[in-house]
């Protein structure tokens, strides 16, 4: 009974705890004591050699609003912030950390650099939320109490998508979402940027990509039903500088940003500027309408040649070791009424349009492989056969996803009716404005499991995590973006690093009027309705 009562009495502990740091997402284990820790100016930080990037990043998070210097020295001493490298935590795995909190400093350990990472978001969470001011704050007790944290993720893919395709977001806006990300832990940047109605990234090679590409004469207004538009054109593109920028920013902030250049749907602003990829040899417009365009690449060699051009040109300004090429919604209407569609089915042997997908996606594959890289694509490309090296985004339903794990493919989780954070998130519309449609509220998301229930332990190990989607039709500035994707992102980022055993939803809501205060102080306009706000 002892034995019981002691182990009630820890896990309470760790409850409690937890609780009362307010730590989003929670991590494995905290433990804490009646000590406590106070920064003051002359506090220090001690970091070296790979480390030292990390000690100059944690003391600009840590000086505006406390108005100390937090000097970054290469000792630590007393009264320090001392962030450490340790094989022996390896552990903990790649990104996990341990935090030690005593009276006479705060010492940040991990086997990498990116746990100790981790390790400075859960230590910055500590802190009042005011710490996320920019500007001196007065009157704030900056202490944090004494306590032992260790802590690892769950999965190893923990990311956001956003389409910059229907409305473009501007780059200072993605760094601040970058930032984001970060704090919570998510290590994907999703960065969706092709559309029918919008190309979003220079390519050096063929200037009217964004010349011709990225301007749409105007938008949609109101819902899609109502079939209105504004009749402003609409336009937008991230130079190859730009990209550039992002990539560093993330990278820092261990934030992999993975690009998506749809193909061979989606693609009707790619046809605008050249119209000898189309079908038809018909000049279109770039797209105005939401919903899927009949308008798609055709499969010729010149075309596959011209989009391979394209991604080489990608993969010079993105590292990610995946490539998105989409795949998903290609309507096979213009190929099965075109002479070269329906002969290069004839002269590959191949059984029907869904074979001729995945022959293209598979020229695709084959082309990321020899440079050392892995194609990604929505479910569809499940369709008459998945290319080799594929790995799928599961998002209408878990069966794509159940399905390519088991023939074992990885998988990143992505469902609409858990994921996708353009749906509604209340009940009442007219409150919270337009919205693609559907209803995923906050409790749905935090009670998503991203591995199915049908996959055995050998295959769930293909099941890489989940991510969070914002498709923009109806999310035409970064505030209508923030407001649509938090707090929902906050819930999804603790499916996806804490142990499923250790999620709550009761106690995950006792944490968030802190961490939604943290955001408020960050300039986030969250949808205070999602939480009856």
């Amino acid at each position: 009974m002892s034995l019981l009562l002691a182990a009630f009495a820890l896990s309470w502990t760790h409850v409690t705890a937890t609780a009362s740091l307010s730590l989003i997402p929670k991590p494995v284990s905290v433990q804490t004591t009646d000590e406590f820790f106070v920064f003051g100016p002359k506090t220090a930080i001690a970091a070296t050699g790979p480390l030292a990037r990390l000690g100059r990043q944690l003391q600009e998070d840590l000086s505006p609003a406390t108005g100390y210097e937090f000097p970054v020295l290469g000792r630590a001493g007393s009264n320090s912030i001392h962030l450490r490298l340790d094989k022996a935590l390896a552990k903990f795995g790649s990104e996990g950390y341990q935090l030690h909190v005593k009276p006479t400093g705060v010492e940040i350990a991990a086997s990498t650099p990116a746990g100790v990472f981790y390790g400075i978001q859960t230590l910055r969470q500590m802190l009042p939320p005011e710490i996320f001011r920019r500007a001196k704050t007065d009157g704030v007790d900056w202490s944090i109490p004494g306590a032992t944290i260790q802590d690892q993720p769950r999965f190893s893919w923990r990311g956001l998508h956003i389409d910059v395709g229907r409305h473009f977001m501007p780059k200072e806006f993605l760094l601040k979402y970058i930032d984001l990300l970060a704090l919570q832990k998510m290590n994907v940047l999703h960065l969706h940027l092709t559309e029918d109605q919008g190309w979003r990234i220079e390519i050096k090679k063929y200037p009217k990509l964004t010349s011709v590409g990225s301007i749409r004469k105007q938008t949609m207004a109101g819902h899609y039903e109502e079939h209105r538009f504004d009749g402003v054109p609409y336009g937008g593109f991230y130079t190859q500088d730009d990209i550039r920028e992002i990539v560093r920013y993330a990278q820092d902030r261990f934030v992999n940003v993975m690009p998506e250049i749809e193909m061979p749907g989606h693609s009707q602003a790619a046809i605008a500027a050249y119209p000898e990829l189309g079908n038809t040899g018909k000049q279109l417009e770039v797209g105005t309408q939401w919903g899927v365009v009949e308008n798609v690449f055709n499969p010729n060699d010149s075309t596959i040649r011209f989009l391979q051009d394209v991604l080489s040109e990608v993969l010079e300004l993105f590292p990610s070791k995946f490539i998105h090429v989409g795949g998903d919604e290609c309507p096979k209407s213009q190929w099965k009424a075109s002479p070269d569609a329906q002969a290069k089915i004839k002269a590959l042997g191949l059984k029907d349009e869904n074979e001729l997908q995945s022959w293209f996606i598979h020229q695709m594959d084959t082309f990321l492989a020899s440079k050392g890289r892995r194609l990604v694509g929505w479910d569809e490309i499940l369709e008459g056969g998945l290319a080799p090296g594929a790995t799928v985004m599961s998002w209408q339903g878990e069966e794509g996803g159940i399905a390519a794990a088991k023939a074992g493919h990885d998988v990143v989780m992505t469902p609409s009716p858990y994921t996708y954070f353009d749906h509604y998130q209340t009940r009442d519309h007219k409150a919270e404005g337009v919205a693609f449609g559907g209803f995923l509220p906050l409790n749905r998301v935090y009670g998503y499991d991203p591995v199915p229930k049908q996959l055995t332990p050998e295959e769930a190990k293909h099941i890489l995590g989940a991510q969070g989607q914002l498709w923009t039709e109806y999310i035409p500035t970064p505030k209508r973006l923030e407001f649509m994707a938090f707090p929902r992102a906050c819930a999804l980022a603790e499916v996806l690093w804490t142990p499923k055993a250790e999620k709550d939803y009761d106690e995950f809501m006792k944490r968030l009027p802190t961490h939604l205060a943290r955001l408020t102080a960050m300039d986030v306009d969250y949808c205070k309705l999602a939480i009856g706000g």
